[in-house]
């Protein structure tokens, strides 16, 4: 804006930018500068007005209101919970009882004139406060201040205007305030009267540009929900949740790595009410809309376009640091149309040092009293306090674990308090996941049940360790691991790791390392889906009770095969997006017939077999008619992560493939569904584009005694030191009498590892070993190293000490090398 003009009482949002916050507030400034500048390339921004900081001084000026909140906060003890309410509530009746001045509210009606004007009589606004310590890198105030929708009237605007100034000093305002070292009377509000979006009727929801656990920052997170966004914000519902890729974004066509059905019980929406009553209500979700996902590809990836597009802008305007953004959207359910109706940098993940990863690792089983989101990536123990109301937040002692329902800035004063926090309600994006993130504590959301579950004293322990968020009773053993992310030594040999769900790819994409040398399906199908793929395939024949179980489980997927293969395909690009551009190599399901049957509908389709780990298992599987159509259901997932979500990085490998002709009979059926493999198009002279490189595992005798004739066909080996420990030496893994004899290390296994390496490197072909004996034996790697093998892939948790010991190897076997130079090459 113009810096000549003389203070203004009001100003327009297109007139103010991020120079602005101490006219305008963060959020009014944040709002301003995406009207200005991003508004004319696409992004929608609904336009309004602002009542300045200098309004809010000269009226607590005119009416000496300074004095009286000056007297009332000195000497206040936050942390005495009552007293902080009274004085908290004498302070906004007092700001509530007194007159604007005249000029102020000349100002402000003038202003809500010309709006009517341009949006037509009785225009509903939305009122919102906006500090001048608000929405900055390191304190969010997220949720602090108020906010009045559907306003509509010059009364009633000029009455919200002063309840958001009012709203500064709330208790919840006040103590985080005094948390962060911010003195009452620096900090201004400004207020914001803004077109209101017609969400009621549509959507609204969060946005972030970065994963907000992790702080990885190649995705866009977004949460949606019907009706008025407010309830998203506070945690009241679970929202539906999605992923959306950032370096595809521009060119795949549906780069959605993930989408979750949230339960969305209740919305916001507006309702008659007598004048001056704030005119909205929660009510019960219809459930046709429950069961459905709120947005379509088209809006999510139009939503994950316009944040990356403000993420790029503010990281410009930051002097090209990155500065990962917090957005809040909404949908008009009358045109369609999507808006971005707030902005703030990100202030967790945006000043977290990544060089330095500590890694909480649960070491102990327990009894399980909830499960839900996780937040925070730690793990806390302490003694339980349920509460339900913030009528009892005096209760809460330091140090306990908070269990409610759900927070609200109101619980605020009580949350820096706690060793980790508990909800029954709430997503990633809700506000006891961001204070719990600002605050540094683990936190399960969405926990549905666990107030119930848990009682006041219990000792408990809350593991948001993983990708679900997990409650136990008493206190569960865990361990602290510190890795140091710059400083590991670079190796010939490429460090790379097995992932066993998706929910950890993000955080452990963070280690050092060349990829994944072995992603599970089987985890995958386990952990998002629990039905088994036949199941789904034969819905319409399934018995009564065995349907319903299923339809519940696959609610918001009409068609059930299509739940198998996008639950399967998300599942495989979080990891993939983790580690792109860097190889994924997934393996194909290899479920045993016990295991199979452990998934919902699986008695109905797998035999019961005496030694289901020699059994029905692998490549056998994939052409057998009795599986072969859920086989293609793998291979559909495969080519939706690789084509449409464009992470060419997957590498498919196919597991105990007993035959040559078995891998002839798996790649065929990959060609049929779109994964076109070397070996297919050689064979049947189709041309060589768009070809999907094929691993097989390397883990029956028969791999390395035909090595050969399996290395025509496919593009690589992986070792899986495992099973062919098992077959070498003609015993059952699963069996525990055998268990001193299963030795990985044995020599007769280590003298066909290092075959199957020669042979390999001299086909030009790809080898690496993705079993556990090299996580388990530190000797055993440096075995594979003097042997020649190209990768070797480890459990995240032994990346960094072995990847020392193996460069301190290779340094020794180079001193070997030069002193015997006729050596040198192999």
């Amino acid at each position: 804006m113009d810096k000549t003009q003389s203070p203004k009482n009001v100003v327009w949002l297109e007139d103010v930018g991020i120079e602005d916050v101490a006219l305008v507030g963060g959020k009014n400034a944040s709002l301003g500068e995406m009207i200005r500048f991003l508004s004319p390339v696409g992004i929608r921004v609904p336009g309004g007005f602002v009542v300045t900081t200098e309004a809010y001084r000269s009226f607590l000026d005119a009416a000496g209101l300074d004095a009286v909140i000056r007297k009332l906060l000195d000497g206040l003890d936050t942390r005495d919970i009552k007293g902080l309410a009274r004085c908290a509530a004498k302070i906004r009746a007092a700001i509530i009882a007194a007159h604007f001045p005249p000029d102020v509210e000349r100002d402000i009606a003038a202003a809500y004139a010309r709006m009517e004007k341009k949006y037509g009589r009785g225009t509903d606004v939305a009122v919102r406060s906006s500090a001048t310590a608000e929405d900055l890198q390191g304190a969010s105030f997220a949720g602090e201040h108020e906010t009045y929708l559907g306003v509509r009237g010059i009364r009633d605007v000029q009455a919200a205007v002063k309840s958001a100034m009012a709203s500064l000093f709330t208790a919840r305002a006040i103590s985080y305030r005094a948390g962060r070292g911010f003195w009452h009377l620096d900090v201004a509000l400004a207020v914001t009267v803004q077109r209101m979006v017609r969400a009621d009727t549509g959507a609204s929801g969060v946005m972030f540009t970065l994963d907000t656990e992790s702080g990885f920052r190649d995705v866009v997170l977004i949460s949606a929900s019907w009706g008025l966004g407010e309830p998203v914000v506070q945690g009241r519902v679970a929202p539906d949740e999605y992923l959306v890729f950032k370096k595809t974004l521009a060119d795949a066509p549906r780069p959605v790595i993930s989408k979750k059905l949230g339960t969305k019980s209740s919305m916001m929406v507006y309702r008659a009410a007598p004048r001056g009553a704030r005119p909205v209500s929660i009510i019960a979700t219809p459930p046709q809309k429950r069961g459905c996902l709120v947005l379509d590809d088209a809006d999510i990836l139009t939503l994950a376009r316009w944040g990356v597009m403000v993420e790029e802008h503010y990281t410009r305007k930051n002097g090209g640091a990155w500065t990962p953004m917090d957005l809040e959207w909404a949908k008009d359910g009358r045109t369609g149309e999507l808006y971005i109706v707030q902005a703030r940098p990100e202030t967790v993940q945006a000043e977290k040092d990544f060089s330095k990863i500590t890694e909480y690792v649960r070491t102990q089983e327990g009894v399980v009293l909830a499960r839900g989101v996780s937040v925070g990536s730690k793990i806390g123990t302490g003694r339980a306090r349920v509460i339900l109301s913030t009528k009892n937040i005096a209760q809460f002692r330091k140090g306990e674990v908070l269990v409610t329902d759900t927070t609200d800035p109101d619980w605020e004063p009580v949350m820096k308090l706690a060793s980790a926090i508990v909800t029954d309600k709430g997503g990633r994006t809700s506000h006891a996941a961001i204070i719990s993130r600002e605050l540094g504590i683990p936190a399960v959301v969405g926990a549905t049940g666990a107030t119930r579950a848990i009682r006041t004293g219990m000792t408990i322990t809350v593991d948001a360790s993983g990708g679900e968020g997990v409650v136990f009773r008493g206190s569960v053993a865990y361990k602290k691991v510190e890795h140091d992310a710059v400083s590991s030594p670079q190796t010939r040999t490429k460090i790379m790791m097995n992932i066993a769900t998706p929910g950890t790819a993000f955080e452990k994409s963070f280690l050092p390392n060349s990829g994944v040398g072995l992603a599970r399906e089987e985890f995958i199908i386990a952990s998002e889906i629990g039905v088994h793929p036949l199941a789904l395939i034969h819905f319409a024949t399934l018995p009564p009770k065995i349907r319903r179980l299923i339809a519940a489980r696959t609610a918001g997927w009409p068609d059930k095969t299509q739940f198998y293969v996008d639950n399967l395909a998300y599942g495989v690009a979080r990891i993939a997006a983790a580690f792109y551009p860097k190889p994924v190599i997934v393996r194909f399901s290899d479920f045993k017939t016990n295991e199979y049957r452990a998934l919902l509908g699986g008695e109905l389709y797998e035999p019961q077999e005496e030694n289901p780990m020699l059994g029905w298992r692998g490549a056998a599987r994939y052409y057998d008619p009795a599986f072969k159509e859920a086989f293609a259901l793998e291979c559909r997932a495969m080519k939706k992560a690789r084509d449409d979500m464009g992470l060419t990085n997957v590498i498919p490998m196919v597991p105990f493939c007993r035959t040559p002709r078995e891998g002839e009979r798996t790649l065929e059926i990959m060609a049929a569904e779109g994964l076109m493999t070397r070996f297919v198009a050689r064979k049947k002279q189709y041309p060589a584009e768009n070809i999907v490189p094929v691993y097989v595992m390397c883990e029956i005798p028969s791999n390395i005694l035909m090595a050969e004739e399996f290395l025509e066909i496919f593009d690589g080996m992986s070792i899986g030191s495992n099973d062919l420990t098992q077959l070498a030496l003609g015993l059952d893994r699963d069996s525990g009498a055998l268990r001193a004899v299963a030795d990985e290390n044995s020599p007769a296994v280590r003298r066909m590892i290092a075959d199957i390496i020669r042979i390999c490197k001299s086909k030009n072909k790809y080898i690496g070993i993705c079993g556990q004996a090299p996580s388990d034996y530190p000797d055993f790697a440096l075995f594979l190293v003097e042997a020649g093998i190209e990768s070797i892939s480890l459990t995240p948790d032994t990346v960094i000490k072995t990847t020392a010991a193996i460069a301190e190897y290779e340094r020794n076997l180079l001193r070997t090398f030069r002193h015997t130079p006729a050596d040198a090459d192999s």
